[in-house]
């Protein structure tokens, strides 16, 4: 059976805000984007699916977020009869809310020096998809 392509993302012009520390990556557009997938579906795996990803990468971005943090963003349950699940803690939330204002804040600072490059920037190749 074909694997199923993601769906396309909407076109993004402007800062994409990555939270580092040293080489870690703690937070970013993409694990935002599963946070915030997890608080809706109630689960890795749909949030995974939604997002055209495998349920070991989003397992291990999870992963990866709560160990940047002093306390978990995500918490998951085992399955069974009652099903398994995952939600974000409301130390996940405020961080998430947080990450989001950051960005925001970075996008409104940066407006007229983006708009400014953006200029000067090629356009973007079509995909493979679009020259079919």
């Amino acid at each position: 059976m074909p694997k199923k392509k993601a769906p396309p993302k909407p076109e993004r012009h402007g800062p994409r805000l990555r939270i580092l520390f040293s080489e870690l990556t703690a937070l970013g557009p993409g694990r935002a984007e599963l946070m915030e997938r997890i608080a809706r579906t109630g689960s890795i795996s749909a949030a995974a699916r939604e997002m055209g990803m495998s349920y070991r990468r989003a397992w291990l971005l999870v992963e990866a977020t709560n160990a940047a943090f002093v306390e978990p963003l995500v918490t998951t349950n085992t399955g069974g009869s009652g099903g398994g699940g995952a939600h974000l803690t409301d130390f996940g939330m405020s961080m998430l809310a947080r990450y989001r204002a950051m960005e925001l804040k970075a996008a409104q600072a940066l407006a007229g020096d983006f708009a400014e490059f953006s200029k000067y920037m090629a356009a973007p190749a079509p995909d493979d998809a679009d020259e079919a």
